[in-house]
């Protein structure tokens, strides 16, 4: 499988460097064992909404895992704001400030937070085509618990157990996959969080330590009930989810987006969805 990296820029040890460039050694301890953090902001249209919460819980997540938030808030945005000039004006943009551990502390396994070095890579990724929609199923696949993993952080470490999610669900022909906690209550998908709306009402997994309340979920959850749309967060089935009148999703690399399929039973894009999106839209641009 080839691959071609779209323009990438990165800001690493003092410069900006253009394309992939390598950061890590064979001995760093995140390629080894896993220390890393990073974060996820928009640009598009000429906006990066929220772009200082996500430069804020990178650093909140460099301290879960153990590491040094070196990099002040302003810096980041700063940094932000300079790499998106790089590339032509209305580019739809990954923004990924990134955090991750040298070398190991004095047990090896452990990392040593003073060692800890960072990024911030900037590269062109195009909004996902709203219209388009996506199939979902239930993965057989749980998420960790806060006693059990860096749940806390957005942490490198936790994806291949996303990945291998939908990877299972790719080879049933789902487009993404549904993980459930430890109880089997739905937690997420496995690249975004989720939502689903009956009798007008939505309803989102409420946040209990198994994933991250993420920063688009937190703010759409706000404008929806800033506009007289109630909001209820709470324990929710895979059952309540196949029987729902619209399932969507909110995420950073989307923002909001439809569920047209959840395993057999197909759906259209509904009132509250679309609700929900014009309403990230107006915030993203005022």
């Amino acid at each position: 499988m080839s691959h071609h990296w779209t323009q990438t820029w990165t800001f690493l040890d003092g410069q900006w460097h253009e394309g992939n460039v390598p950061i890590m050694g064979v001995r760093t301890h995140a390629s080894w064992l896993g220390t890393s953090v990073f974060d996820g902001a928009r640009a598009f249209e000429g906006v990066t909404p929220d772009l200082d919460l996500h430069c804020l819980r990178v650093n909140r997540s460099a301290l879960a895992m153990g590491l040094k938030p070196v990099v002040p808030v302003e810096k980041w945005i700063e940094l932000a704001h300079a790499g998106v000039k790089r590339f032509a004006p209305g580019t739809a943009l990954y923004i990924r400030p990134m955090y991750w551990a040298e070398f190991p502390g004095p047990r090896t396994v452990d990392a040593d937070p003073e060692s800890t070095r960072w990024c911030l890579s900037v590269y062109e990724a195009g909004m996902p085509d709203p219209a388009r929609g996506a199939a979902v199923t239930l993965s057989p696949f749980r998420r960790p618990t806060i006693e059990c993993a860096v749940t806390d952080a957005k942490a490198g470490a936790l994806y291949p157990n996303n990945s291998r999610a939908l990877v299972e669900a790719h080879g049933r022909g789902f487009d993404n996959a549904v993980l459930c906690d430890m109880l089997g209550n739905v937690a997420e998908l496995a690249t975004a969080n989720i939502f689903l709306a009956k009798d007008g009402v939505a309803f989102t997994p409420a946040p209990n330590g198994t994933f991250l309340s993420g920063i688009t979920r937190t703010r759409s959850i706000g404008l929806l009930r800033e506009a007289g749309v109630e909001v209820v967060e709470t324990a929710l089935r895979w059952s309540d989810f196949r029987d729902a009148d619209e399932v969507f999703t909110t995420g950073n690399y989307s923002k909001v987006a439809p569920i047209t399929r959840v395993e057999a039973r197909e759906l259209q894009p509904g009132p509250v969805f679309r609700k929900a999106r014009k309403l990230y839209w107006d915030f993203a641009h005022g």
